[in-house]
């Protein structure tokens, strides 16, 4: 018996994207050119998974900063000392704390849906944090 599956989510960056992320938070490569690598890499991705037979696409969230984070792009209220998260294999990742509320959405996940979409006539999906994830942003103590 087999089960039916699609991929959701987060797939593996190109080494050639890992190298542009750490270039531009070096400082040495632009935001335009990061675009154009994270570009590259969805197309890159939707291309491999329709030549793999998927019958919905998913950009791989190759454009994204963290599946769980992304809607915080820009937001300046935060602080580096949040809610660790262990995940099976060993590794964590550790979220931003709110400073001051309230919380709002910077960017949407719709917003990569339509990068996305662009690149493909096929269907395409994008995977979307919930917002139980993202109420591990508050603190434990009260914010104003």
């Amino acid at each position: 018996m087999s089960i039916p599956t699609e991929p959701i989510g987060s797939l593996p960056r190109p080494r050639a994207l890992l190298d542009a992320i750490a270039s531009h938070a070096e400082g040495r490569l632009s935001a335009a050119e990061l675009e154009k690598q994270q570009d590259q890499a969805i197309v890159d991705t939707l291309a491999r998974l329709e030549k793999l037979g998927c019958e919905v696409l998913v950009d791989g969230d190759q454009a994204k900063p963290s599946s769980i984070t992304y809607p915080l792009r820009g937001l300046t209220t935060l602080a580096p000392d949040g809610v660790i998260i262990p995940y099976a294999d060993g590794h964590t990742r550790q979220l931003p704390r709110l400073t001051t509320g309230s919380f709002r959405y910077q960017v949407r996940a719709d917003t990569y849906l339509r990068a996305a979409r662009r690149h493909t006539d096929r269907p395409v999906k994008q995977s979307v944090v919930a917002p139980s994830a993202l109420s591990l942003l508050y603190p434990h103590d009260s914010i104003a």
